[in-house]
């Protein structure tokens, strides 16, 4: 077994897995799983750079993951970057932090290596369903962009687009610095005209009609499992591999973006930073789910941070 350290930088959050991995049996032992939210994309759709006080709340982030990384003695540490920091100018002051405080540089990985990362994280245990039919179409509902990946064992064809839950909300959600609460109908099919307009450019490299399994990934899709399954706490063994019927999204969908910012937040499942954005990565998720006529989604607990443990084992 090789002790490993894997973060995984997002536009919203930044993760922390710690794992025991063993290549020979494709056994992971995961020692500690956390997440934070620290909106790094904050304003990068309409500025272009990383904010001082959103690379100021991620610097802090890791700080607290080089303490639990030093602990559990990890033998190796990959740190990966996505949507937020590909876009920034600005983006060698968030390399110089992070290399200052976790001793490696963070890689800012295309859209494609994202999209092989979480396929290999979320479906590495899948394969051993034989009911779930394959190809799978694994979707990564990101801050700043949603990757798309079909495959059997391994990808096929993958696609990442710039629609996200904090990129559709700052982009038609804010109206002079506050987030609409809640959002009009203009603004939700705003919202709904880009997220078409994403799924289309998709379809030109990945045949998203040929899925036969969806796997939905990361904040947004958990989020709509915990609260489908009407779980009186974030419980990430519940939300591992629950199976959520589109009537469920549809609903949810459709309370997230008709509820106020306080009854939105007085959801047990719901993490305080996904308050104001659920509403746009619930209506991607529906979306998708649309487009290929998907009557369920498979959620994962597991997804890029374990496919990115993987590429260092």
């Amino acid at each position: 077994m090789t002790r490993v350290a894997a973060v995984d930088c997002g536009t919203n959050s930044i993760r922390l897995l710690v794992a025991d991995c063993d290549p020979a049996t494709g056994e992971l032992v995961e020692l500690d799983r956390r997440m934070t939210i620290v909106r790094l994309g904050q304003g990068v759709d309409r500025t272009g750079r990383l904010a001082p006080e959103a690379l100021e709340r991620t610097f802090a982030a890791c700080r607290e993951y080089a303490g639990v990384i030093k602990e559990f003695g990890a033998e190796r540490l990959r740190f990966v970057a996505t949507s937020a920091s590909r876009d920034a100018e600005n983006r060698a002051d968030f390399v110089r932090g992070v290399l200052d405080i976790l001793g490696v540089e963070p890689e800012v990985i295309s859209g494609d290596q994202e999209a092989e990362f979480s396929f290999t994280g979320a479906t590495k245990e899948l394969t051993a369903h034989e009911h779930l039919r394959r190809p799978f179409l694994v979707v990564d509902i990101g801050g700043g962009s949603t990757e798309f990946v079909v495959g059997e064992e391994h990808v096929r064809a993958a696609r990442s687009v710039d629609v996200g839950c904090v990129r559709m909300t700052e982009r038609h959600l804010v109206v002079d610095g506050v987030v609409t609460d809640p959002p009009t109908a203009q603004q939700v099919a705003a919202i709904r005209a880009d997220i078409e307009a994403a799924l289309d450019l998709a379809a030109e490299s990945v045949p998203l009609s040929e899925a036969r399994t969806l796997v939905g990934l990361a904040g947004s899709v958990t989020t709509v499992a915990g609260i489908a399954l009407g779980l009186p706490e974030y419980l990430s063994s519940a939300i591992h591999h629950s199976r959520i019927s589109y009537e469920q999204v549809r609903e949810i969908s459709e309370r997230m973006l008709t509820q106020t910012h306080a009854e939105r937040a007085a959801i047990p499942v719901m993490h305080p930073g996904r308050v104001d954005v659920i509403g746009a990565g619930a209506l991607v998720l529906l979306a998708i789910m649309e487009r290929i006529g998907a009557s369920e989604v498979v959620v994962s607990e597991h997804d890029i941070l374990d496919g990115i443990a993987w590429s260092i084992a």
